[in-house]
């Protein structure tokens, strides 16, 4: 999944007029970027463990499990990305998000 450079890594304050806008109603904007999180939430999650896969092996008991340098790095990459509800609010914002009215 790509992230774009601009996003933040921390909580940044929002005008709530910018995330009505595209809605009209504040809620519904916050529940649209909400499931938009756990999208991105999902793809990550799916993201990581495919990489960490490579390094498993079938024999490897819960116990006996260790961690060499590539797992940690991995780790540590994905644990500075931008959290979900950032990364779907700022696609919220750019008009990024495509959500359907009912």
């Amino acid at each position: 999944m790509e992230i774009k450079k601009t996003v933040p890594t921390n909580t940044v304050t929002r005008k709530l007029t910018d995330i009505d806008s595209p809605t009209g109603n504040v809620y519904e904007s916050v529940t649209i970027i909400a499931k938009r999180a756990n999208q991105i939430a999902t793809e990550l999650k799916q993201e990581l463990n495919r990489k960490l896969a490579d390094f498993s092996t079938s024999t490897d008991a819960l116990e006996e499990t260790f961690e060499n340098r590539e797992q940690i790095e991995i780790s540590r990459h994905y644990e500075r990305l931008p959290k979900p509800t950032l990364i779907a609010t700022e696609e919220f914002l750019d008009g990024e998000v495509y959500f359907v009215e009912k």
